[in-house]
């Protein structure tokens, strides 16, 4: 469910000619509906800005997360840059919005554009319904190659990762350093977790624990009265706010130095992924879908990446860093197999549902209905 955290750094770019303005080009030539050749966008960022003013200036996209402000800082950076778009950025969980997507277009009444997600099986599913549209964003022969759909369907414009976290003035000298740290005694009550069987991400996260540990794992963990919560926002909230040393099953930068730290560890599991977003192909604004996706793969948004990850192979992580994907315990390459296997995915929710309790609490982006953002 999660997408982007709020802490995201993005940056803007500068600006330049606007050469379709200035042409007076019509949307429906502003749009075409995949460059035939299946190249890139060859069009600039301030091109394809007036060609999406002329097509009606405006925007919708539904993006996975956990809380409705979630994606106010990217919002405010893209309107930073295309101020004059009239952008609708809906955050809610992936679940639900796939689902929420499948039934605009049962019913006729599809209302984004784009869609930004972490259920990477339905861009794999749209892209054989024909759902999608085949379109590569400047940059596009840049991201690393299991960041992509070969044609253009979809693309990842982000790379998160999921792993522990705790508070610096609260664990002292005594950090945790692996997942099997986790179920020692004297962390007992100090722990904040995401449910895993409300967050296939973090079920992701929790299956590999067991897969390294053994159930036995996870049965000490539920001995340690962990305060389980819905949301992957909120195990780092809870550190954050004292209440809680560690957090578990939830985002957060490496190389931070704040008051909590993010764990990469250095051969124990932990997950990351490609977020991935597409065009829809009955999009009302799909000019307006490219500039989008051409912003998100630009080198300024991807050099600003909140933590230091980029899906581009020609973005170097700052010093400390590799790219996520040469981290062989981040997991990378299973996780879309994992999202793929349904029947699997429901064995592990209730397997872990035993262990812990099942899942309470509303959603945390609140209770959006059919068609949020029409």
């Amino acid at each position: 469910m999660s997408s982007f955290p709020s802490r995201r750094r993005v940056l803007a770019t500068g600006a330049g000619a606007a050469i379709v303005g200035a042409l007076g080009v019509n949307s429906a030539q502003a749009a075409p509906a995949a460059r035939a050749d299946g190249s890139e966008e060859t069009r600039s960022l301030d091109e394809l800005y007036q060609a999406a003013l002329a097509e009606g200036g405006k925007l919708v996209l539904y993006a996975g997360g956990d809380t409705p402000t979630q994606q106010d800082f990217t919002k405010a950076a893209f309107l930073r840059r295309f101020p004059d778009i009239d952008l609708t950025l809906v955050v809610d969980y992936s679940k639900y919005h796939d689902v929420r997507v499948d039934n605009q277009l049962a019913t006729g009444t599809l209302v984004p554009d784009v869609v930004q997600l972490q259920t990477l099986q339905d861009f794999t599913r749209w892209k054989e319904q024909g759902r999608l549209l085949r379109y590569k964003p400047a940059g596009f022969s840049q991201v690393y190659d299991k960041f992509k759909d070969p044609q253009g369907a979809w693309v990842a414009i982000g790379a998160i990762g999921f792993s522990f976290m705790y508070g610096t003035s609260a664990v002292g000298s005594d950090a945790p350093r692996t997942p099997l740290d986790l179920v020692d005694p004297k962390w007992k009550g100090k722990i904040a977790s995401s449910y895993p069987h409300d967050d296939d991400a973090v079920l992701y996260l929790y299956s590999l624990y067991v897969q390294k540990y053994g159930w036995e794992w996870a049965a000490k963990f539920a001995a340690q009265d962990v305060r389980f919560a819905r949301g992957s926002n909120s195990p780092g909230e809870a550190v954050r706010a004292g209440t809680h040393a560690i957090g578990v099953g939830g985002s957060g930068a490496p190389l931070s130095t704040g008051p909590v730290k993010w764990v990469v560890p250095d051969s124990a599991p932990f997950m990351a992924w490609g977020q991935r977003a597409a065009i829809l192909k009955q999009a009302a604004n799909p000019t307006a879908a490219k500039l989008y996706l051409n912003w998100q793969l630009s080198l300024p948004t991807q050099q600003g990446s909140f933590n230091g990850w980029s899906v581009r192979t020609d973005v170097t992580p700052p010093t400390g860093l590799k790219p996520v994907w040469e981290y062989p315990n981040a997991h990378v390459d299973g996780f879309p197999r994992f999202m793929a296997d349904r029947a699997a995915i429901e064995r592990w929710k209730q397997t872990f549902a035993l262990y812990f309790g099942e899942v309470k609490g509303d959603p945390t982006p609140g209770w959006l209905g059919l068609h949020p953002g029409a």
